[in-house]
């Protein structure tokens, strides 16, 4: 959720050692370990946003954290490979520019493939906040993603205008 690999294992450092430093807070009766522990990361990763200005990577990282290129051993060409790099850089960027409550709940429900149940519970909200939120993220980041490829008419960013208002109430 923080777009940044470094900033995770930070957060995800930190989030073990407050549970070994504090292991008396978790209470087994409020729900499971993994819950009180998404809870601690997700404080984390909003004060993370709060300290830092909004950095997105456009270099894909490697599982070793290096930003080494992959496209030596792709099959594609040259041209396909940059150009979906630049459509990963985009869902990405298109991503971490929801409002946070829906950027946690695509994350959740589409990148993390959890169950409306237990992103409701993680997140400590109803099914249905869960189920509109969702709908609203990717209404959104299919507003934002046709703006970038220039969309059908009528995708000029009124619709993302009108979720935003929506949201606000």
């Amino acid at each position: 959720m923080t777009g940044n690999a470094w900033a995770a294992e930070e957060i995800v450092q930190d989030v073990f050692m407050t549970m070994m430093r504090q292991p008396k807070k978790y209470d087994a009766t409020r729900g499971p370990v993994g819950a009180y522990l998404f809870g601690i990361a997700r404080n984390r990763v909003m004060k993370h946003f709060d300290r830092l200005p909004r950095e997105v990577s456009l270099e894909e990282e490697n599982a070793n954290g290096s930003g080494a290129n992959t496209a030596a051993i792709s099959s594609f060409t040259p041209a396909h490979w940059a150009e979906q790099q630049e459509r990963t850089a985009q869902v990405r960027a298109a991503v971490l520019d929801l409002p946070a409550e829906f950027r946690e709940t695509v994350v959740l429900c589409e990148l993390e493939e959890l169950s409306y149940d237990e992103a409701a519970r993680m997140l400590g909200c109803p099914i249905g906040t869960i189920r509109s939120r969702l709908h609203r993220g990717r209404a959104l980041l299919l507003a934002k993603l046709e703006m970038l490829r220039g969309g059908p008419p009528g995708a000029d960013g009124s619709v993302e205008a009108k979720l935003k208002q929506g949201s606000a109430r």
